[in-house]
């Protein structure tokens, strides 16, 4: 064997030191979860700094040819038992700061080690520490350490990633408090005793620091805190600070900015309560301050104990399938959804079944391929080398009965590459499941252009009927979807009587008054869902005017798993998000058979294909879609002839309700400039299209800006589009009338599938034969059709009063047994709570 130094210096060009911006992968396998901590520790590569755990170290050795790895290796230190706690457990400290890894916060445990770092020379796995070094020649001594020393001090990717403390407390100055407007009305506030001067409650109650107005605050979205008053006031006098009585002290008290909407600090809070008479100095604390009320909304017994299963010993559960996964800081939301998403066959097929071949064909960063990622994901959870019980800190000898929490996985690798250049699932702040459920089904059609699309599992089509009342002709359009966005009627609850008693009581200013969840029967649910809507403004191409219609949405199609969301999440009437309490008898079975479209009845006439007319500045003549400025061959320049006159009052009123500008300008055209009600109407109507935000395409016209040269198109979005069944020319097609926006290509060509298949000679000149071998494409999107009879497998719960706070877990059935996946704890549910779920997830039955 040959000597080590000498090794080390024939392999001294391979060794780098890190520069800034490299990353490095020192907590981390990039082909498993394998770290530091596991058996046999990890091998990070000295030139790429790539992390590979000992099963994988040998396959780079020989893809690449890199000899020299830094082999870490860390053992967890004891801990030292608390002199106070018999059992070596004390009682964990009540939080009293609404935070994450600072004092007084909510305790995130930080695991001590013991680390050991020293070079392996593959093949032979030669090992050099660094005394050994130092009899080393010098030009080898000197490069190997600066690479060692260099790995060490570098900031981890994950590092980078993850959250080390969040602060909740943390406020800023609020730009109104330096020159505050104040009333001289002569107004003087008791030092007690304070009551809104609008509904006489007592608890609540904020005084307006430019007026002295005494008002109670917010409604919360469970009935409980005030009525808004405070709010209403400043809506009326645009006062923007209000000091919340019963928390000023002589140390400070809560202020609340409504015009920068957040908690502020004030720096002359002393003066400005000087002016209405109260002595901050002599001030004590009455009521508890917003930050102990979003600590014990974060503690609160009821939705938060039910929905997690808190008040039973629940039964840990270990082996395949059943891996935890640790949360990275507000990382619940991929948690859950990624845990149901590996129970569906297409996801294991696609991804598990074939990470061999998937890791040999990996690039040489795996880190940031797609498919690779997914895969070790799903190898993760699903082949139970990670669902160990984590180490007791506290029971050197392993004697003691397993807890909930596992050593599980971290996707820190996987939510860096699935939320990279995203302006939400890039952070570190909670999201909403449903949102990040369809970015992610978005990111698996983008990477499986070839080969099997396990999102097909869930894609299914969506029949809209909708027929004008004057004519009664019809008209047809399809869809396609992936969720299924169920309604909740609240005023269907079957205990109303409770509800108003309870709302009596709380509006009495009875403390005591029970928290009531409206419950409503999940048939009233689904009769709203298939309900039609009436439509008073439709643009009638069979009267050539507007008038009243009914839409009807049925199932084109039914999906091999369909997922349900319950809307929970909606407005108030002063725009506020809140979130419906409320308790739904969700069916563990499901027949939808009765909602299959039936597509043209018999003798049923359609509506003719003729678009609405434009609305036309009155002193230009209309030349066609090019008019003056444009010709065939360069159709850059477009002509204004076709420019809408919009009400610009109009669109500036729904700009101001944040609503995006392009929204606003076409439901003012689509209403014919007819008000602010009609256009709002419109909005109400079409927030959930996917060209929601879209630029307005005038009739007539294939884009805003002109139709898009076949040359420019996106070879991506063509990709993309053709692997979800379509031709390439159809593809084209699609692309072009929607000025080759994605998202709006593929609602587009769902809505044009009649003209799709009798396409025969595309825009690009090359016949449907050429393409596709010779074959003709299937007219529509590959989606999967079978009976509409589900059985319930799996739903995600949210706790918390909004998508961007809280808490999600999952509840999955494995084996006729319902286990609840929180985190990285994983246990036998006894109490599933299937009435509070958000979204719910549903398998074919067989026949």
């Amino acid at each position: 064997m040959a000597d080590v130094g000498e090794i080390l210096m024939s392999v001294l060009s391979t060794i780098r030191v890190p520069k800034p911006g490299d990353r490095v992968h020192k907590d981390e396998c990039a082909l498993s979860f394998s770290s530091p901590e596991s058996e046999g520790g990890l091998y990070l590569c000295m030139n790429s700094f790539l992390g590979f755990g000992s099963q994988y170290v040998d396959r780079h050795h020989a893809r690449t040819g890199q000899r020299a790895y830094l082999h870490i290796t860390r053992t967890r230190k004891a801990k030292e038992d608390d002199s106070n706690s018999g059992s070596g457990h004390p009682p964990k400290k009540k939080p009293t700061r609404l935070a994450i890894g600072i004092e007084g916060g909510f305790d995130v445990e930080q695991e001590q080690y013991e680390e050991d770092v020293k070079v392996v020379i593959l093949p032979d796995r030669q090992e050099v520490t660094v005394e050994d070094l130092g009899s080393m020649p010098d030009v080898v001594r000197e490069r190997v350490s600066l690479s060692m020393t260099g790995i060490m001090a570098a900031d981890s990717v994950s590092h980078t990633l993850q959250v080390q403390q969040w602060d909740g407390e943390v406020r800023q100055e609020s730009r109104h408090a330096a020159d505050l407007k104040q009333l001289d009305n002569g107004v003087k506030i008791p030092p007690s005793g304070w009551r809104c001067e609008v509904c006489d409650l007592q608890e609540n109650i904020w005084m307006n620091l430019t007026d002295g107005k005494v008002l109670c605050g917010r409604r919360y979205f469970d009935g409980s805190g005030g009525n808004n008053h405070a709010l209403l006031h400043f809506q009326e006098t645009g006062y923007p600070l209000a000091v919340k009585l019963g928390t000023i002290t002589p140390d400070g008290a809560d202020v609340y900015s409504y015009d920068e909407d957040d908690m502020v600090l004030d720096s002359k809070l002393p003066e400005h309560l000087s002016h209405f008479g109260i002595d901050m100095m002599t001030m004590e604390k009455t009521e508890r301050t917003m930050t102990e009320l979003e600590i014990a909304v974060n503690q609160r017994v009821g939705e938060w104990e039910v929905i997690q299963e808190s008040g039973t010993t629940l039964r840990p559960l270990f082996g395949p399938g059943l891996t935890g996964m640790k949360n990275l800081g507000n990382s619940c939301y991929l948690n859950s959804v990624m845990q149901v998403l590996f129970t569906v066959p297409d996801f294991q097929s696609k991804y598990v079944s074939n990470i061999d071949k998937i890791i040999d064909e990996a690039p040489s960063d795996p880190t940031q391929d797609f498919k690779t990622q997914v895969a070790k994901l799903g190898y993760g959870l699903l082949s139970g080398e990670y669902s160990k019980p984590a180490p007791d800190p506290g029971d050197e000898n392993g004697a003691s009965e397993p807890r909930g929490d596992q050593i599980g996985i971290a996707p820190r690798m996987f939510k860096a590459l699935v939320g990279r250049g995203h302006p939400e699932f890039s952070t570190n702040r909670q999201q909403d499941a449903q949102e990040f459920l369809l970015h992610f089904i978005n990111m698996v059609e983008r990477n499986c252009r070839s080969g099997a699309n396990p999102s097909e599992a869930f894609r299914f089509l969506v029949e809209e009927r909708i027929v004008c009342q004057q004519s009664e002709k019809a008209k047809y359009t399809q869809r396609v979807d992936y969720i299924v966005q169920l309604p909740v009627p609240i005023d269907q609850a079957t205990n109303t009587e409770e509800l108003q008693e309870a709302e009596r009581r709380r509006e009495e200013g009875d403390s005591s008054a029970p928290t009531v969840r409206a419950q409503i029967p999940f048939t009233a649910c689904m009769a709203a869902l298939s309900e039609p809507e009436i439509l008073t403004d439709f643009w009638s191409s069979a009267v050539q005017t507007k008038t009243t219609a009914t839409k009807t949405t049925r199932f084109a199609s039914f999906p091999d798993h369909l997922v349900i969301q319950i809307k929970k999440f909606t407005f108030g009437l002063d725009w506020v998000p809140k979130k419906l309490d409320v308790s739904i008898d969700v069916p563990d079975t499901l027949d939808l058979s009765a909602l299959r479209a039936m597509g043209q009845q018999p003798g049923e006439e359609l509506l003719p294909e003729v678009a609405p007319p434009p609305l036309m500045t009155p002193d230009v003549e209309v030349k066609g879609i090019l008019g003056s400025h444009g010709n065939e061959e360069d159709d850059s320049l477009y002509s204004p002839l076709l420019s809408p006159v919009l009400d610009d009052s109009t669109v500036s009123q729904l700009c101001e309700m944040g609503f995006p500008l392009e929204a606003c300008r076409k439901a003012v055209y689509y209403t014919g400039n007819t008000g602010i009600d009609a256009a709002m109407n419109w909005i109400m109507g079409h927030m959930d299209d996917p060209d929601f935000s879209a630029p307005l395409v005038l009739p007539g016209c294939s884009s805003g800006a002109g139709t898009t040269p076949t040359e420019s198109l996106s070879e991506e979005h063509l990709a993309t589009i053709v692997s979800m069944g379509f031709s390439r020319d159809q593809a084209t097609k699609a692309l072009r009338a929607t000025s080759n926006v994605l998202d709006r290509a593929v609602d587009w060509i769902f809505s044009h599938l009649d003209d799709l298949e009798s396409m025969e000679v595309s825009e690009g000149g090359r016949s449907a034969a050429e393409s596709e071998g010779g074959r003709d494409p299937p007219p529509g999107p590959r989606v999967r059709d079978g009976p509409g009879k589900y059985e319930l497998i799996a739903f995600i719960s949210h706790m918390g009063t909004s998508t961007m706070c809280g808490h999600y877990v999952c509840h999955i059935k494995k084996d006729q047994q319902w286990v609840i996946f929180n985190d990285q704890k994983v246990c036998a549910s006894e109490k599933p709570p299937k009435d509070l779920g958000y979204l719910y997830f549903y398998r074919r039955m067989a026949e």
